[in-house]
């Protein structure tokens, strides 16, 4: 087994678990969305394109796990608009990326993975990539995100979370391919 295996496998293990519960207490005092210096998980980061060079940085995002349902409808007789909606136009792992977007304006969002939860809040981190930078603009696999299609991926929902949360990532007859909500639900069938 190489070292990556080694270390997907140590985080399956009953002993990261009690680290892990040392690391979510300083998870929590934290701020929203913070700048690391290495990625937590990196067998993970370097499956989805993380390099150890400059113009490449990982942020982790705190989410409230809440907030997510419509607040209840307080007028109107009727039975049927007594309820709460939930939203699932998104998922969480898009939304952390948006707001790494956010923050962090001159940056793009390369991809992100799921790094830990507790019964308020959801973690991300998020691997962005300075477009700019003459290491990225000389590297062969990263210089493509600094052609002017790819501005602002997280925002216009190409990234691979937010394509996921579009119903975009199956192929075939049986799923529908557009690429807005609004448009698929504006379709006359």
């Amino acid at each position: 087994m190489g070292l990556y295996q080694h270390l997907r496998n140590t985080y399956r293990t009953q002993e990261i678990s009690k680290i892990q519960k040392d690391r979510l207490i300083d998870f929590r005092k934290s701020q929203t969305v913070v700048k690391l210096d290495y990625p937590s998980r990196l067998d993970k980061a370097r499956a989805l394109g993380y390099k150890a060079k400059q113009g490449i940085i990982v942020v982790r995002v705190r989410l409230k796990r809440s907030k997510r349902q419509r607040p209840l409808i307080k007028k109107g007789r009727r039975s049927k608009h007594r309820r709460r909606k939930k939203i699932v136009e998104l998922n969480y792992q898009a939304i952390a990326q948006q707001r790494a977007q956010r923050k962090y304006t001159n940056l793009e969002v390369l991809n992100s993975y799921y790094l830990a939860e507790d019964a308020k809040n959801k973690w991300f981190e998020v691997i962005l990539v300075d477009p700019s930078h003459p290491q990225i603009l000389a590297d062969k696999n990263l210089r493509w995100i600094a052609s002017s299609p790819h501005t602002k991926r997280a925002l216009r929902g190409l990234t691979s979370a937010s394509r996921r949360s579009r119903g975009l990532m199956h192929k075939g007859k049986e799923h529908i391919k557009r690429k807005s909500h609004l448009a698929s639900k504006k379709r006359v069938h």
